[in-house]
């Protein structure tokens, strides 16, 4: 099994990637931006600008060394020295360059209107995910959503806000936590399922979160795949035995089930009338930084710009460790979880040049 998924790896970097240098990354933003008025996102920390700065939890990075390479040097709440893929989505499709989170108080409606997240680092599909650092389950996103819209329909009126609801992209970045987090960290899901049954039970939240999205008016949505998990610092440093390398058995995990969201895809845009859902799979780019760093001018892959590098995040991070490196453009990974924000760019402008071009 395992040597036909490396092989399928092999064919579709083949595909895909004798053109991916790092200078040859263009952003398509003129052939998008008439299209798409508003960035609605959904997610965990990958897509999270910092809606868990204002819930009690200690899944948070508002504070340094996080956002060091950010405007003004700020911790905004981003998992990274700077910005997310989304914020360069967002710029790349004509909107602002940065999204703000849904609960920071500096912001307001008509800020919201043109971009927003509601992502909460540390949760998952799963609500058991989202219970482990007491975050914004998943669900409840979809609650704030609700109320985004009664909003914006009062700031735009209802035929302005109806508009840009079924013209916005909603972008869906989640599910690395449910499975490095929840199954395989502790007990409860490992018991009631095997891998491949919780990778149908996670894929079956994905559905019906897609299916009430389309009711609420969401046409052209945006569905994420998970990164090679197994290539984060964290489980290479706990991969003794084999060397301190990719931990194979999570890659596969993660080219398993992005393989029934991209079925999920191509079944729910044959269900749902006017629909425009794609599948944005940031597997193979990362994959490829990982095995070709020096393409990208990237150093190091194996561990993190952060601390030591082997096991920090969140308030593991601390800003007067020695270790941490001074140049995170050299790195994939800035904490042991999370890449740079160099690495957000390139898988950014990669999402908009293969996926999101779909929606012109």
């Amino acid at each position: 099994m395992l040597s036909h998924i490396h092989k399928q790896e092999r064919n579709m970097a083949n595909k895909y990637f004798p053109w991916l240098l790092l200078g040859q990354f263009l952003v398509l933003a003129t052939t998008i931006q008439a299209k798409i008025p508003a960035l609605i996102v959904f997610g965990d920390s990958s897509v999270d600008a910092g809606n868990n700065n204002y819930i009690p939890t200690i899944a948070r990075s508002n504070f340094e060394p996080y956002g060091r390479d950010f405007q003004g040097g700020r911790a905004t709440g981003r998992f990274s020295n700077g910005r997310i893929a989304t914020d360069f989505i967002s710029e790349a499709i004509g909107l602002k360059p940065t999204i703000p989170a849904y609960l920071d108080p500096a912001y307001n409606i008509s800020d919201f209107a043109v971009g927003v997240t509601f992502a909460s680092a540390a949760t998952g599909y799963d609500n058991a995910t989202s219970d482990v650092l007491s975050v914004i389950p998943f669900w409840k996103q979809l609650e704030f959503y609700k109320d985004y819209q009664r909003r914006l329909r009062d700031y735009l009126g209802e035929a302005k806000a109806s508009q840009t609801i079924s013209e916005a992209l909603h972008l869906i970045s989640i599910g690395t936590n449910d499975f490095l987090e929840n199954y395989y960290a502790i007990p409860g899901r490992s018991a009631e399922y095997n891998i491949s049954k919780y990778e149908d039970f996670l894929a079956g939240i994905a559905e019906g979160f897609v299916m009430k999205l389309y009711a609420l008016g969401a046409r052209k949505i945006s569905l994420g795949g998970l990164p090679p998990m197994g290539c984060m610092p964290l489980e290479r440093t706990r991969n003794i035995m084999n060397g301190h390398d990719c931990e194979e058995r999570y890659n596969t995990v993660a080219f398993e089930f992005n393989g029934k969201l991209s079925n999920l895809v191509a079944n729910l845009n044959k269900e749902l009338p006017g629909i425009k859902l794609i599948f944005s799979n940031p597997y193979y780019i990362l994959l490829h930084i990982i095995r070709n760093p020096s393409s990208y001018g990237i150093e190091v892959t194996s561990m993190a710009c952060c601390g030591t590098g082997m096991f920090e995040m969140g308030y593991a991070c601390d800003r007067n460790s020695p270790f941490t490196c001074t140049d995170a453009d050299k790195y994939v990974f800035w904490d042991a979880f999370h890449p740079t924000q160099k690495i957000n760019q390139i898988v950014a402008n990669y999402v908009v040049k293969r996926a999101l071009i779909k929606f012109d």
